[in-house]
């Protein structure tokens, strides 16, 4: 083989290499594929909208499903979760198993005050915790679950970029399934259901 066919040869073998592996990595996190169970959830210590300080033995008991967004959020999360509500009410005596938990992101505005208050919209599913904390508590809590967050914007009004999948949870605490972002309530009722079943 000629040295000049041999480079591109290499070379090919290497771009299909390269993009191989994003292809992979985007599949595991963002379409069909799971992210490996272990990589998702963890300990966390956090205070609830009451302000009693919980763990991830909150987890513990009911199939959980995990949002991390803010009570300032202008579209994802009200959306996230009057889907949830709605695919909640569709699980009929199935939905006494499952608890929504919703942890901040913007640990210096959501207070527990200001998540009771936000939580209690009629819109929201019914029971949903919610936490919050500390800077390094919500940092440590969103490192566990893979979160991405970031402040956007000075001020008062400023935003938070964040991540918006659902991460639900088994009864024991372990990472189940990712359900992905802007689903209708009764695909995510789907999901939730054929997960209860198959525990």
């Amino acid at each position: 083989m000629k040295t000049s066919s041999l480079v591109l040869a290499v070379f090919a073998a290497a771009l299909v290499a390269a993009f191989g592996g994003v292809a992979a990595w985007k599949a595991g996190m963002f379409g069909g594929g799971q992210p490996a169970a272990a990589a998702v959830g963890g300990p966390f210590r956090l205070t609830d909208q009451n302000g009693k300080r919980v763990d991830e033995s909150l987890l513990k008991g009911k199939w959980t499903a995990v949002f991390f967004g803010y009570t300032f959020c202008p579209e994802a999360c009200p959306t996230t979760l009057t889907a949830l509500a709605k695919a909640q009410d569709q699980l009929g005596p199935k939905a006494k198993d499952l608890q929504v938990v919703f942890i901040s992101i913007d640990p210096d505005r959501d207070t527990p005050a200001q998540l009771k208050t936000y939580l209690s919209s009629a819109s929201f599913p019914k029971g949903t915790v919610g936490l919050t904390g500390s800077a390094a508590d919500v940092a440590q809590a969103a490192k566990a679950y893979r979160v991405f967050y970031q402040k956007s914007g000075s001020g008062p009004d400023y935003a938070m970029d964040h991540s918006t999948a659902l991460y639900l949870m088994d009864p024991k605490g372990r990472f189940d399934r990712v359900i992905a972002y802007g689903l209708p309530p009764e695909e995510i009722k789907r999901q939730i259901a054929d997960a209860m079943r198959g525990s």
